[in-house]
């Protein structure tokens, strides 16, 4: 395992306060995420179920945001899963919204990237997560279309298909550093255009893949060095956030505040994470 994995792990807590969260937090973190991993598997065998077939496609807040009927069977999989476990929880997900009340929340994509898969585009994954007072504690996402299943747990680790990740040792964006990004529906929201053409000038190389869940997995994979995005939704990087930081990167928002859910994400290996940081603001 590289430097960072094995010396830094940035959303880990101190021993002192994981202790005092663990007196409240009476759950087993282990059973926690093995929900997390049933749901996602869960949604998973939905996507496989449709994988090629002639799919009913809706729109929500533009032309190119596109819903399914995959979308909807696939949350209520993990729904189902969540719930018989812990019916006590709350649930945020893209479809169904926010139920519940409870410091015990799950924030939930079942499938992220669905442009790409009512296309055929093998881009697209579930991502569950699982939160306790807002702090994220245990996420899964899975590719159901390679099977890979990315997991993390506070202070625990970040693993794929049972392996430990680490992220990148890439030491600058101009090592070149291969980076990720994403685009809103929006067509009126152009916060990303000048910021995305400045490092193309630079002879940054970037991808645009189109499941954020899954790029900030390839970050924690070291198979991206960074990647950020404009107008995330918390259940796009509640998981993939928490994996990254557990492979040992970096996440903060535009300003650099240890958060996921600000207007900007940025995940890097946190090698350069400062230099993007600027480049990008």
């Amino acid at each position: 395992m590289s430097r960072s994995a094995n010396e830094v792990r940035r959303g880990a807590p101190s021993a002192e306060t994981w202790q005092d969260e663990r007196v409240e937090f009476q759950e087993s973190i282990e059973a926690v995420l093995e929900t997390a991993v049933t749901a996602a598997k869960a949604a998973g065998s939905i996507h496989r179920q449709f994988a090629g077939r002639a799919l009913h496609v809706r729109t929500k807040s533009s032309a190119s945001d596109l819903v399914t009927e995959v979308d909807a069977l696939a949350e209520a999989a993990i729904r189902e899963v969540i719930l018989a476990r812990f019916p006590d929880h709350a649930i945020l997900g893209e479809e169904e919204g926010a139920v519940g009340s409870s410091p015990a929340r799950w924030v939930v994509d079942p499938l992220d990237g669905t442009v790409n898969y009512a296309h055929g585009f093998p881009v697209s994954c579930a991502s569950v997560a699982f939160e306790w007072n807002g702090r994220r504690l245990a996420g899964a996402v899975y590719d159901q279309g390679r099977d890979e299943l990315f997991t993390a747990t506070l202070g625990g680790g970040a693993f794929l298909n049972g392996a430990p990740l680490a992220v990148s040792t890439t030491p600058s964006v101009s090592a070149p550093a291969l980076l990720a990004t994403g685009f809103p529906y929006d067509p009126e929201d152009t916060r990303n255009f000048e910021r995305f053409r400045r490092l193309l000038a630079m002879g940054v190389p970037i991808r645009r893949p189109g499941a954020a869940a899954l790029d900030l997995c390839y970050v924690a994979a070291g198979r991206l060095d960074g990647y950020w995005e404009f107008g995330l939704h918390p259940w796009d990087a509640a998981a993939g956030s928490l994996i990254v930081e557990e492979a040992g990167g970096r996440v903060t928002d535009g300003g650099g505040a240890s958060t996921p859910y600000g207007e900007m994400i940025l995940a890097t290996n946190g090698l350069f994470h400062s230099e993007l940081l600027g480049a990008l603001a």
